[in-house]
């Protein structure tokens, strides 16, 4: 009888030593193979990229278990817990946040979520959503938040993409986050795109965001540290543990 053995493993980070795992993979991924600046504490002499906002934060660390200690993944998470005492949540730094707060939902905010490039496109994200929607359970989220990030810093490159989100993903206005400066995400409405060239453009993370349902707030938001085109994901946290496992098609957890 063959015994089957999880290739991942996920926990929470405990320590302050977790922590900077979480923060050195982040600068790994996003500063030295994405390019961009990072957080406003990060320390690209130590390795690592991190902001004011990751001590109010937990951090979900993967693991592959075949290859090393160090995580292979990770995703910062934020409850209205953490966003209290942080003042606020970090999306809020770039949209306004209002009419969802207004609603009394419990929000969590999904941020610095990233995988090394060899186990992109595996079931590592799986993982990580797994771990995510477990969360959600125990703390009796309603909403997640969270910035996804189109790469580059001009609007025109992204035409597409922008509008695609703005016409088929806008949130409804009771609960649309609105960009503190924004960027038009569909300036000539009546301008033909091409939906599937849109999609097929847009970042692994974001599409799997869509693919569970996810819209999108009102604006783009240009970030220089990160040299990107934020948009404000919205997505209904009910039921986000039956829609993953569809879109993976029932997959034996890994």
């Amino acid at each position: 009888m063959t015994q089957y053995i999880p290739r991942f493993a996920l926990r929470m980070a405990a320590s302050q030593a977790d922590r900077h795992a979480a923060q050195r993979l982040r600068h790994r991924v996003f500063v030295e193979e994405g390019g961009v600046r990072g957080g406003g504490e990060s320390c690209p002499a130590s390795g690592i990229e991190a902001d004011r906002f990751d001590r109010f934060c937990d951090h979900l660390l993967l693991y592959d278990v075949l290859h090393g200690t160090e995580p292979i993944g990770t995703a910062r998470l934020m409850d209205p817990e953490g966003a209290e005492r942080a003042g606020g949540y970090a999306t809020e730094e770039e949209f306004d946040l209002s009419r969802l707060r207004a609603s009394g939902r419990r929000l969590m905010e999904v941020g610095r979520v990233c995988l090394l490039p060899e186990h992109r496109g595996s079931l590592a994200m799986h993982r990580l959503w797994q771990g995510l929607a477990a969360l959600v359970e125990a703390r009796r989220i309603d909403i997640l938040i969270g910035l996804a990030s189109l790469p580059g810093e001009r609007p025109e490159a992204m035409r597409e993409m922008l509008a695609c989100l703005r016409r088929d993903r806008l949130a409804p206005e009771t609960m649309r986050p609105l960009s503190r400066r924004p960027v038009p995400m569909d300036p000539e409405p009546d301008a033909p795109i091409d939906r599937r060239a849109a999609i097929l453009a847009m970042p692994p993370l974001l599409k799997a965001y869509l693919r569970l349902g996810a819209r999108v707030g009102e604006g783009g938001y240009h970030d220089p540290d990160f040299r990107c085109i934020d948009v404000c994901v919205v997505l209904e946290a009910e039921g986000i543990g039956e829609r993953e496992r569809a879109i993976y098609g029932g997959a034996r957890p890994a």
